[in-house]
């Protein structure tokens, strides 16, 4: 043991002395470094970022001195909803006064969009390509007609061909050869002539009259299927010849087929700009029948956390209402899928009542509004602590309070 024991003390002192050299102490920090993140690192994995911040758009039509939401899109055409019933407004019977408001949104679905592509593009009638073909084609046609008429003054008149005279003498050759030579002279200037203007059409086509219509397109998925989905975009431009700072915008609408986790392809072509127009700013935006998604391409986009997102609706919650009494209200949660079964089977009253905290937390389940009948049961208790609440408000100020809950809507 005394033997064990003097080589472990050696030992010792020999790591010791190791550890006085640079490299095994810049080693050692290392080591306890990645040792102090490894906790951090792996807490952080075990929270899931499901909810999206992003600048959305709110888009409404103005019409008949009355704002209307826009519900859908029918090709490209705008679907409002007035009072209950379903109107179609095209730009094609009238021009279409539009209201857009930009506004920070969260939201829990997401699609994703990838290979996203937007460039300048021609107009079928301002096409360079098109434009040369409808060139050509001309010049062919006013080619044809001078090589017409060049053939026609290429043959020689039968009045000249030698046939013999009355008195038995023959016209002099000479003048058949002059006027062959005139008749070949007259196709060479007509020929000339054809040549010329074909070779000025051609000069007249431009090389690039200039874009007047914009190319989009990517692909586009999302894990929640998207059954009436349609997208609007916003383009702000500078029209050519303007004053400098001087921008115009066009709005674009277009219905999608539905999109589910299979990438989609989706290509278009925007019209309606000016030629030679430049591009300023460009913004795609993604609806759901009127609700807004959030993709990987909208601006001022960050991702959170379930308690990130409840923070965040929570502070603009009380910015918004300063000074007011409000009651507290579920605002986001965490919904089980076995939840519909569970109230169909009648173990629920249609709407339970919720004591919540100050700070928006579900605390304890009753079956009445003065939460003196507390429900026992475990299940439907862990499903409203994964609620969370805009909490009641006195004055401005949080305050505990009590909110309703309706199942049968949280079931769906």
């Amino acid at each position: 043991m005394a033997g064990n024991s003097a080589s472990g003390g050696k030992d010792s002192r020999n790591m010791q002395n190791k550890l006085k050299t640079p490299t095994a102490r810049h080693m050692l920090c290392a080591a306890l470094i990645c040792a102090a993140m490894l906790p951090a690192t792996a807490g952080a994995q075990t929270t899931p970022k499901t909810y999206t911040l992003y600048l959305g758009a709110n888009i409404s039509v103005n019409l008949d001195k009355s704002i209307y939401p826009v519900r859908d899109v029918d090709g490209s055409a705008w679907v409002v909803d007035i009072n209950g019933q379903k109107k179609v407004i095209s730009a094609k019977q009238a021009p279409i006064n539009l209201k857009i408001v930009p506004s920070l949104k969260l939201s829990e679905v997401s699609a994703t969009i990838a290979g996203f592509k937007k460039e300048g593009a021609y107009t079928f009638a301002n096409d360079p390509a098109v434009r040369l073909t409808q060139g050509l084609g001309k010049a062919a046609t006013v080619n044809a007609s001078y090589q017409a008429a060049s053939n026609q003054a290429s043959a020689i008149d039968p009045s000249f061909i030698n046939t013999g005279g009355t008195s038995g003498s023959t016209p002099s050759g000479g003048t058949a050869a002059a006027h062959g030579e005139s008749s070949g002279a007259a196709a060479a200037a007509s020929a000339s002539s054809g040549a010329n203007a074909s070779t000025e059409l051609m000069a007249r086509q431009p090389e690039n009259s200039g874009y007047d219509a914009l190319s989009v397109e990517f692909e586009i998925s999302s894990a929640k299927p998207l059954q009436d989905p349609y997208i609007v975009t916003m383009a702000r431009f500078h029209p050519p010849g303007s004053e400098p700072g001087t921008v115009q915008s066009l709005v674009f609408a277009k219905a999608l087929d539905p999109i589910g986790a299979t990438p989609a392809q989706v290509k278009f072509s925007e019209e309606g700009f000016p030629i030679n127009y430049e591009l300023v700013e460009f913004q795609l935006h993604l609806y759901d029948g009127g609700t807004e998604i959030a993709t990987n391409i909208a601006e001022k986009r960050e991702v959170m956390t379930f308690d990130q997102a409840f923070e965040y609706v929570k502070t603009v919650y009380l910015e918004s209402h300063k000074g007011e009494t409000m009651h507290a209200v579920p605002v986001m949660g965490n919904m089980p899928a076995d939840l519909a079964s569970h109230f169909e089977q009648g173990k629920y009253p249609e709407i339970v009542y919720v004591r919540v905290s100050k700070d928006g937390l579900a605390d304890t389940v009753f079956a009445d509004s003065a939460c003196e009948k507390k429900i026992e049961d475990s299940y439907l208790q862990s499903v409203v602590k994964d609620i969370r609440f805009k909490p009641a408000l006195a004055q401005g100020t949080p305050v505990e309070g009590v909110a309703s809950l309706k199942l049968s809507q949280l079931a769906n």
